[in-house]
Parts: C-alpha cells; sequence; structure tokens
C-alpha cells in the first residue's frame, strides 16, 4: 500500500515580503516528497473547511470574523498573519486537509497532511501563528460524528499545544499529550490532560527517553481509536524558535518511534507537520520530510 498524503495549493499562502513566517516551506515539502515518490498517485486533495465544521472547536463569533476577515488588530498581532484572503484559505485548507487525513488514517492504518498542527489556535481566538486549530476540529468532528469514541493527540512541536488544550479540554475522550520545551512561548500555557516540559537544550537520547516514558504506557491506557501525531521540526538544534538540541537523525528517531509505537498496537495515526522555522527552506522542508519518510517505511512504500 502506498501511504495516503493530502496536499492542497492553498497550504502555501501569499506572505509580504519578508514576512518572517516560512511559508514556502509547504511548497517545497510536498516537492520533495514527489520527487521522493512518495505519491505515485497523487496527492489526496481536500476540501477546506466551512464555517459549520470550525464552528465545532471555535466560537463561531469568531469563526465569522476571520471568514469575512474581519478581526481587530490585537488578534491578528497574536497571530502574527495578515488575516486576509490567502491566509484564511490557507488555515481553511488546512483544517479540510487534517480531517481528510484522519479519515484516511482510518480507513488505510496511517495517513498524513503536508500542513495543519496548528496548536496554539485557541476556542475563542488565534495566536502564534495559527488561526484555526485543525486537530481539534478533526478530532471533535470524528468525535462528535461517533466514527471515533477515543483519539490521543500527541504533540512534540517544541511548544506547547495550548489552544488544543483549550478546544478538547472538558472532553476527556480526546486525551491530549504535549511534550515542548518549558521555557519556551508560550509563557502563559493552557493545561493538557499530560504536559511534558523539557529542559532547554535537551539532545536526541534524553529526547528519546522522555517519549519511551509516556508515548507507550499512555497508548496502552487509553487504547484510543485514532492518534494524532503533531510532528514539528522546531526541537531541532538550528530551529530559530527552539531550544532543544535535537539532529536530524533525532528527529528522524522521533518520528519512527511515535509512528511505531501506534502500528504496533494497531492504532491508526495521522501525521500533521507542525512547526519549523529557519531562513533554510530546502534543509527545513527535509526535516518536515522526515515525518513522511517514517510513515512511509511502516507501510512498505519504497523512499527514493
Amino acid at each position: 500500500m502506498s501511504l495516503p498524503i493530502v496536499f492542497h495549493p492553498a497550504y502555501e499562502a501569499t506572505l509580504p515580503e519578508g514576512h518572517r513566517f516560512p511559508m514556502r516551506k509547504y511548497g517545497r515539502l510536498a516537492e520533495i516528497l514527489a520527487a521522493r515518490g512518495l505519491v505515485p498517485n497523487g496527492f489526496a486533495r481536500p476540501e477546506p473547511a466551512g464555517a459549520e465544521l470550525l464552528a465545532v472547536a471555535h466560537d463561531r463569533a469568531y469563526v465569522e470574523a476571520v471568514l469575512a476577515h474581519d478581526v481587530s488588530r490585537e488578534i491578528e498581532r497574536t497571530i502574527g498573519l495578515p488575516v486576509g484572503e490567502s491566509v484564511v484559505a490557507r488555515s481553511c485548507a488546512s483544517v479540510g486537509g487534517t480531517l481528510l487525513a484522519a479519515r484516511l488514517a482510518l480507513a488505510h492504518g496511517i495517513a498524513g497532511s503536508t500542513a495543519g498542527g496548528s496548536h496554539h489556535a485557541r476556542r475563542e481566538t488565534g495566536a502564534g501563528f495559527c488561526i484555526f486549530n485543525d486537530v481539534a476540529v478533526a478530532a471533535r468532528q470524528l468525535h462528535a460524528d461517533g466514527t471515533i469514541a477515543r483519539a490521543l493527540v500527541i504533540d512534540c512541536d517544541v511548544h506547547q499545544g495550548d489552544g488544543t488544550a483549550d478546544c478538547l479540554g472538558g472532553t476527556p475522550d480526546l486525551f491530549t499529550l504535549s511534550i515542548h520545551a518549558e521555557k519556551n512561548y508560550p509563557t502563559r500555557k493552557i493545561a493538557s490532560d499530560r504536559d511534558v516540559g523539557l529542559p532547554d537544550g535537551l539532545d536526541d537520547a534524553g529526547y528519546l527517553e522522555v517519549l519511551e516514558a509516556h508515548v507507550g504506557p499512555l497508548l496502552d491506557a487509553i487504547r484510543p481509536d485514532i492518534v494524532f501525531y503533531n510532528a514539528g521540526v522546531d526541537p531541532h538544534h538550528d530551529d530559530r524558535l527552539g531550544r532543544l538540541a535535537l539532529t536530524d537523525e533525532g528527529i528522524l528517531a522521533r518520528d519512527r518511534f511515535v509512528v511505531g509505537e501506534a502500528r504496533r498496537r494497531g492504532v491508526p495515526l495521522v501525521g500533521v507537520i507542525g512547526g519549523g522555522y529557519s531562513t533554510d527552506i530546502d534543509a527545513l522542508a527535509g526535516r518536515h520530510a522526515l515525518l513522511f519518510t517514517a510513515m512511509a517505511e511502516v507501510t512498505g512504500t519504497p523512499v527514493r
């Protein structure tokens, strides 16, 4: 079986020249995956999320303001992106992409989206380059329509998943695990079901010890119907917004571990790419591609 991978051209929005968010990484990641032979039948293309879907995890007034490109300047500053046509289209496509990837994972055992992981978007507002919380929307929608009874979010982005905790709080069947640099953004965190704050400078070996202590035991305790895996690459030692010290090899080992633990238990897993911040777009997209390498390996998909 080939690995189902989701992409939409809208994933790469247009930003003002010189903007610090590395938007080009989304299109470059898709190019790398195609060049490595990971999409022999093409990418799966999602339907962008509309207001009704977004409102399963977000306040309707906030959703309508974003879709009308009419948020306050304060919210726009907190998000850090211009809330205009291109960026909003990207956010809606990203939510639709994570939901499609989740449905593909449930059908095939594993799938990924080449965007997603917008884990700072809270119920009533966006923040930290995140407008809508794709994982929270997908988890709530699948739970609401009875497709799943339980989900586990494994968030390995270097920043704490405050928005996902906010959007999924009060629903014990949608369990959130955040493994992050404790002293990094956000300063004011919202408690996940389990938070693991890491010390600055933690290396590959130390990080894998943390994974071994938490991932398998939680999978066994929760027995989820699906895992949402946020594979942010900002724990990398070269990331300009991270505080950890993982190498490319450590990122790949992390992804192999999380994917492998879910697959050994027969739990469907959907991967999203999360954060990663560098001016070297080729290196950054290459790090994000490691997630898809790890997922392809368990499906037997050849990687060039």
